[in-house]
C-alpha cells in the first residue's frame, strides 16, 4: 500500500537552512555548505540578518565533527549579503575535551564570477555537564501571549510576516514625529507559523527587534548591523521543552555615538528561563 505524502508544507526557515555539503578534498576538517537567501525573509536590502546569522550557525550544526551545542556565536557583517547562492566554509579551530572553537565565512560571486566574503563568524560548542545553576535575570512579569494583540505587519519588509510579535512595552513609533523616548522594548514572540524551537531559529529571534535608534528618536534613521553576538544558556533537551510557544523578549541600548549604537537582548522561554542573550553593533547615519 503506498503512503500518502505529507501534506504539511514545510517552513521557510527550514527551506534557508536547508544547506547542501560540497564535495571536498578531504584533506581539512572544514566543510562547505551552499545555500541561498529565502525569500520569505526579505529586508529593505538583502535578506534579514537574522537569517543569515542563524545559516551560519547551521553550517556548524551540519558539520559532521560537531561536538556539543552551540555557547556562542559572533557574526560580523562584512557587507551587505544580496539574494543570490553563497556557500559557508565551517571549520573547527581547535577541539578541547568539552569544548570545541569554530570559524566561518559566508562568500558570493560577483558579476564577473569572483568570489567575496560577505560574512564572518566564529561560533563555540560545548559538551553542558550536570552542575550548580542560577539566573540573575528573571523574565518581567507579563499577560500572556494570547492576551496581547500581535502587531500588525501589513506593507512591512516580509522577514516580519515570519514573526509573531505582541508589544508589551516600547512598541515600534506609531508616527516619525522625533519625539524621543527610552530605547527598551518588551514583546511576545515565536515563528511564524508556528515551528519548534531549535538553535537556528533562536539565532535568528536574537535578531527580530526593530533598530534601537527608531525607538529611541521616532525619526527613520538608515542603519546597519556590524557585529552580532548571541550568548545560548540552554541546551538542546531545554529547546525542545519550549516546543512552539512564544518567547518573551527585550532589548535596549546603552549609548548611541557618532555614528555607531549597541543593542543588548534578552530572550526567555513560556516558563520564565532564561535562553539567550545577545549584543549588536550597529551602524546608523544621519
Amino acid at each position: 500500500m503506498n503512503t500518502p505524502a505529507s501534506s504539511t508544507p514545510t517552513h521557510p526557515l527550514d527551506e534557508a537552512l536547508a544547506l547542501a555539503p560540497q564535495a571536498g578534498d578531504g584533506a581539512s576538517a572544514a566543510r562547505v555548505f551552499a545555500g541561498a537567501p529565502h525569500a520569505a525573509y526579505d529586508n529593505m536590502v538583502g535578506p534579514f540578518g537574522g537569517a543569515s546569522a542563524a545559516q551560519m550557525l547551521q553550517a556548524v550544526l551540519l558539520h559532521p565533527d560537531r561536538l556539543g551545542d552551540p555557547v556562542a556565536l559572533t557574526i560580523n557583517f562584512a557587507a551587505a549579503v544580496s539574494n543570490a547562492p553563497f556557500q559557508i566554509v565551517a571549520e573547527p579551530a581547535r577541539t578541547n575535551r568539552s569544548t570545541q572553537h569554530w570559524v566561518m565565512r559566508m562568500t558570493q560571486a560577483d558579476a564577473q564570477g569572483a568570489e567575496h566574503t560577505v560574512l564572518t563568524a566564529t561560533a563555540v560548542t560545548a559538551v553542558r555537564r550536570s552542575t550548580w545553576s542560577a539566573t540573575d535575570a528573571p523574565a518581567p512579569e507579563a499577560p500572556a501571549p494570547e492576551q496581547i494583540p500581535r502587531a500588525p505587519h501589513s506593507g512591512m519588509v516580509r522577514w516580519i510576516e515570519r514573526y509573531d510579535m505582541r508589544p508589551l512595552a516600547g512598541a515600534f513609533p506609531a508616527q516619525w514625529d522625533g519625539q524621543e523616548a527610552d530605547s527598551l522594548s518588551r514583546m511576545w514572540v515565536r515563528d511564524e507559523p508556528p515551528r519548534p524551537l531549535d538553535f537556528a531559529s533562536l539565532t535568528a529571534l536574537s535578531d527580530a527587534f526593530f533598530p534601537r535608534i527608531w525607538r529611541r528618536r521616532a525619526t527613520p534613521t538608515p542603519i546597519g548591523t556590524v557585529s552580532m553576538t548571541v550568548y545560548f544558556h540552554v541546551d538542546a533537551a531545554g529547546l525542545a521543552a519550549v516546543g512552539t510557544g512564544h518567547l518573551q523578549a527585550q532589548a535596549s541600548a546603552q549609548v548611541f555615538y557618532n555614528g555607531f549604537f549597541d543593542q543588548s537582548g534578552l530572550l526567555w522561554g513560556p516558563a520564565g528561563q532564561l535562553l539567550a542573550t545577545t549584543h549588536q553593533i550597529v551602524y546608523y547615519k544621519e
